[in-house]
């Protein structure tokens, strides 16, 4: 069983890159993290309550699930490039659409369109760039596409505040709705034209047949990824929420936490991609999980200004690596089902992380703080180190086999 491979230009190299990042930049930051630093605004402006806040984020995330299940079924490339250009337009229509409503049940509605969408792309766009990879030896710079997530952190941090005073309500959704057309556009023009065959190809040109997803091999990854889930969404969701009601009006942090999250997560694609690739990907992303348990633990010991800036610091510098480093993890364990496998995994994920609003919801209309929910993110990343230690490495796996 052989894979083609040929070589990729460094000029070709880096368009795919930029699209994939453009892409992500458009349904996960303008899309969906930039509600985060929105929900203290629309809180302030009266149209959600910070229960109806927690309520919205998790009929994105249910979204989000609905959208990775979608994308198990039509995992293969010329499945992609029929389902990835109608999940852009989704997006861009339901983010237009976000202007125009008040009611937190519609805003609810919105969001879970929006956020099948999101699912669908996050899982799509980057296996189709990491299959496009893997046949030109270059699977090292997978993680580069996630950069765009980290600077569309940052862009969303200068679109939500640099027009926090000209808008209000629903018209705070312009800046991403107007910016997100020509984004789309180009990255999913570009994608659909990556020459990827339609699977693994055996010598004699056939094509593999899809495994089982579970064995003994991806069970303790999907578990470890679970974890990952739930304890990352929670400073990923309600940070600025919470810096708010911590500080004092003025203080820096209340607008400043989530930039100081962008600014960490852009070049940490590029940090962890490297790291997995030195130490391999599996020690990286025990190390990973290990950071990302400490930021989530310093603010629940210290809810004031250093709790805030350890969490925002050590989980914006990690998040996005746990993802980049299972996929590639997960494609070594199952070389022939690689988009299959990542959407499984970000199916699980979307299940846990979409938990954590609902647990905070309930946790706060029981009379509960925000700090106190944060427990339970640094328990779920705890979870995820443990079961990270029994992911075996691929070549030990294979060669077991």
């Amino acid at each position: 069983m052989t894979e083609h491979r040929s070589t990729a230009n460094p000029a070709n190299l880096l368009s795919v890159v930029v699209a994939g990042a453009t892409i992500l930049l458009v349904v996960h930051a303008l899309g969906r993290f930039i509600y985060t630093p929105l929900l203290p605004y629309l809180v302030g402006d009266g149209q959600l309550t910070a229960s109806e806040g927690a309520s919205v984020a998790t009929w994105n995330y249910l979204g989000y699930l609905i959208g990775a299940l979608l994308a198990i079924r039509w995992y293969r490339p010329d499945q992609i490039r029929l389902t990835l250009p109608i999940a852009m337009v989704v997006h861009v229509i339901t983010t237009l659409l976000q202007t125009q409503v008040e009611p937190a049940s519609w805003l609810s509605a919105l969001r879970l369109v929006n956020g099948i969408a999101n699912g669908v792309v996050f899982v799509q766009a980057p296996a189709l760039i990491l299959e496009w990879l893997v046949r030109r030896n270059r699977t090292s710079a997978s993680g580069l596409v996630y950069v765009g997530v980290g600077v569309g952190l940052l862009l969303s941090s200068f679109l939500v505040s640099g027009t926090a005073d000209l808008l209000t309500g629903p018209a705070r959704w312009w800046p991403a709705a107007l910016l997100s057309i020509p984004l789309a556009a180009w990255a999913t023009w570009y994608l659909l034209k990556l020459d990827v065959p339609a699977g693994l190809q055996r010598d004699d040109g056939s094509f593999v047949d899809k495994g089982p997803l579970l064995d003994r091999a991806s069970i303790p990854l999907f578990l470890s990824y679970a974890g990952a889930g739930l304890g990352y969404i929670l400073p990923m969701t309600f940070l600025p929420l919470l810096t708010k009601t911590q500080l004092p009006e003025g203080h820096w942090l209340v607008d400043g936490s989530w930039l100081l999250v962008a600014v960490v997560t852009i070049p940490t694609p590029i940090i962890w991609s490297y790291l997995g690739s030195r130490v391999g990907d599996l020690r990286a992303l025990r190390l990973n999980y290990l950071i990302q348990f400490l930021g989530a633990l310093a603010l629940v010991l210290w809810p004031d200004p250093r709790g805030i800036v350890l969490c925002a610091l050590l989980v914006g510098s990690t998040f996005v690596g746990t993802v980049l480093l299972t996929q590639r993890i997960g494609r070594a364990l199952h070389p022939h089902q690689g988009p299959r496998l990542s959407a499984a995994t970000v199916a699980l994920y979307s299940v846990t992380q979409m938990a954590g609003p609902c647990l905070t919801r309930q946790w706060l209309d029981a009379g509960g703080t925000l700090v106190g929910a944060f427990t339970l993110g640094a328990i779920a990343l705890g979870w995820g180190l443990f079961f990270a230690l029994f992911v075996p490495r691929a070549e030990d796996w294979h060669a077991r086999r």
